[in-house]
């Protein structure tokens, strides 16, 4: 399916209301530079959280002036400031949705989580936004299939932010062209399907809060400074392999093979980080405390535990839900002190976006 695909047909606007929750996720294979508009330079795959989500509502109202519209609101409060990334957002998908310059948006949306922390909040609500413009146009063109709408979201959010491709569905996600899959795309992203070893579907995710601020280097900034990077040709070679490598263990359950690749992804991203010009560091003295730790618990209780990073300095930690009470004692005794205020939430892998 190619970008055309996706083109609508322009429609008679009605008056439309719904609300999406759609979570946000994180990656294992990690994808670290793009180019225009918001394609990935290598495949990354992702786990769907399930409680770490953005939740926002739109009303749809049809407009007299025939010029597009739209209101934001944050948390209840106005927010004009992000204003700009969403006209940026409306802009690249409006020869995909032509119907929607017939309309004013009262968009309101909420997270379950700290924004601009880290967790990929940018993910979460764009493809949260995607799929109430979607519901919208299967009101206006009911013959859509689930498939399709499911696609055409996930490319939506794609054109807001990269990441939210895979925020669409769960409990794993595939997005960027790779062997491993056959329909695989850079357009959007794909579930990994049925054969999913059984201890994927329910692996948890505890996020620790070491740093809830802003952070110093946006992502954005991130990928556009792989442009030039001494060592981006490999990385970019470096995680389809991995990704390979991964596809097959997410099948037989080898956790860990897990372990290795999840773990070498995260640092790898880093690495990437520190080695830019201008180079950067987003992990913090107690990331690297949190890392050692987690290591040391891993070899003395041989349980199955690891870590992953994003761009940022929070750690999640990966573990099957069967060591539960075990994790999560480690985690209150020995890591909870490393987090801002004490702070940490306990997710899960989970299915994906649903309508509230």
């Amino acid at each position: 399916m190619d970008e055309n695909s996706f083109i609508s047909k322009a429609a008679s606007p009605i008056t439309h209301h719904s609300c999406w929750e759609a979570p946000s996720n994180i990656a294992l294979i990690k994808y670290w530079g793009k180019v225009d508009p918001q394609l990935p330079k290598n495949p990354s795959l992702s786990f769907t959280l399930s409680t770490s989500l953005t939740k926002t509502e739109v009303e749809f109202h049809p407009t007299t002036s025939k010029k597009f519209d739209f209101s934001f609101f944050f948390a209840g409060e106005s927010k004009p400031e992000f204003k700009p990334k969403l006209e940026k957002f409306f802009n690249r998908i409006a020869s995909y949705t032509p119907w929607l310059s017939d309309y004013e948006l009262k968009i309101k949306s909420e997270n379950s989580f700290p924004h601009s922390s880290g967790i990929a909040s940018s993910a979460s609500a764009m493809a949260a936004l995607s799929l109430n413009l979607m519901d919208l146009e299967r009101q206006l063109f009911p013959d859509m299939t689930a498939s399709f709408f499911h696609q055409k979201a996930s490319f939506l959010a794609r054109l807001g932010s990269g990441s939210a491709a895979r925020s669409v569905q769960g409990p794993v996600t595939i997005w960027g062209k790779n062997e491993s899959l056959n329909q695989s795309s850079d357009l959007y992203a794909l579930p990994f399907g049925t054969d999913l070893n059984p201890v994927f579907k329910t692996y948890q995710d505890c996020i620790l809060l070491v740093d809830k601020g802003v952070k110093t280097v946006t992502s954005s900034q991130g990928h556009e400074l792989m442009h030039k990077h001494p060592f981006a040709e490999q990385r970019f070679l470096q995680a389809t392999r991995n990704l390979s490598a991964l596809m097959l263990i997410m099948k037989t359950g080898n956790l860990d093979a897990f372990i290795k690749i999840v773990e070498l992804e995260a640092l790898t991203l880093h690495a990437m980080m520190m080695t830019s010009n201008p180079y950067f560091i987003l992990m913090k003295a107690n990331t690297l405390a949190i890392i050692e730790k987690i290591w040391a618990f891993r070899d003395s209780e041989k349980i199955p535990i690891c870590f992953t990073l994003d761009a940022g300095a929070n750690v999640h930690i990966l573990y099957p839900e069967e060591f539960k009470s075990k994790v999560n004692r480690f985690i209150k005794e020995e890591l909870a002190s490393f987090c801002q205020n004490g702070h940490y939430l306990k997710d899960q892998v989970g299915e994906g976006a649903k309508k509230v």
